[in-house]
């Protein structure tokens, strides 16, 4: 039996399962101080004779297993979390193998293996919801250099239209800044899941993301994009995405994944909600077999 520790900002969600990423139990803990969220974290393990865990986590982290600060949250906007011995933490509480990754990644390791990209040696998951990030697997391995990819961060060309100053504590009009969960909300004035009737709402999302997936698509060329996160539930978003991204890339590019495939191409999780905690069971996975 394996370990899965999903960390979101708003959410952590917790689940034991098989080697095959079936989940047995799972349960949802909110994301507030460690010493509270931990506890709870921790409880949940302990009724069950876990093997190994595996921790895709929110960001930034240290993922370089020769760095003194390995398996810790660094620079993260939730302050509380900042400097966060995230991997010790659970080694002290369970003397188990702990494999520690992005949650981005651990998505994207979900969906290769098990998902919509199974199958292929590449792909890019995206999620755009309380911040956004992305992971990648490129030739059949999680990307990684001297860390883990922060596509999130990225800056793309504002709409003429936007005056919105941007939302990112670090610098502003990011892509995360402009198009994350709580940009729309303070941008509006409600919350996207109260928008979805407002078309100008997602024209400007897919205007800014599509910008976003054209800068990945050149440089990482992944083989299959996967869009998650509460925002990317509105469906209505995935056309103006299509439409404004074939317009950026101008037939430079000419597969048909992108000239008559794109709805193929650029999809939703395969493995919806699970795809995180899914990929979280296979770090551990991982783990075990190192």
């Amino acid at each position: 039996m394996l370990g899965g520790i999903e960390a979101g900002g708003t959410k952590f969600v917790c689940a034991v399962g098989e080697e095959n990423g079936t989940i047995l139990n799972r349960i949802e803990i909110p994301t507030t101080i460690p010493e509270e969220t931990m506890a709870k974290v921790i409880g949940f393990f302990r009724i069950y004779d876990v093997k190994a865990i595996g921790i895709g986590s929110f960001g930034p982290i240290d993922v370089n297993e020769d760095s003194p600060t390995y398996g810790y949250i660094t620079s993260t906007p939730k302050t509380a979390w900042k400097n966060f011995a995230f991997v010790q933490a659970i080694q002290e509480a369970f003397d188990v193998p702990v494999g520690f990754n992005t949650d981005v990644n651990a998505a994207a390791l979900g969906e290769v293996t098990l998902g919509a990209a199974k199958g292929l040696d590449s792909c890019l998951y995206i999620t755009v919801g309380t911040g956004i990030g992305a992971g990648a697997i490129v030739q059949g391995r999680l990307l990684q250099g001297i860390s883990h990819p922060e596509m999130g961060h990225t800056y793309v060309r504002r709409h003429t239209s936007d005056h919105y100053e941007g939302k990112c504590p670090y610098h502003k009009d990011c892509l995360e800044g402009l198009a994350a969960g709580p940009a729309i909300e303070e941008r509006w004035g409600e919350k996207g899941i109260q928008l979805a009737g407002k078309q100008e709402v997602w024209e400007l999302e897919g205007y800014y993301i599509a910008q976003a997936l054209m800068q990945y698509i050149l440089i990482l060329s992944p083989k299959k994009i996967i869009l998650g996160g509460g925002v990317m539930k509105q469906k209505q978003i995935f056309p103006f995405i299509y439409e404004n991204l074939k317009q950026l890339l101008n037939e430079y590019i000419q597969f048909p994944e992108i000239s008559t495939d794109i709805e193929s191409y650029i999809v939703s999780p395969g493995l919806g909600d699970h795809a995180g905690i899914t990929g979280s069971l296979l770090l551990a996975k991982q783990a075990l077999g190192n």
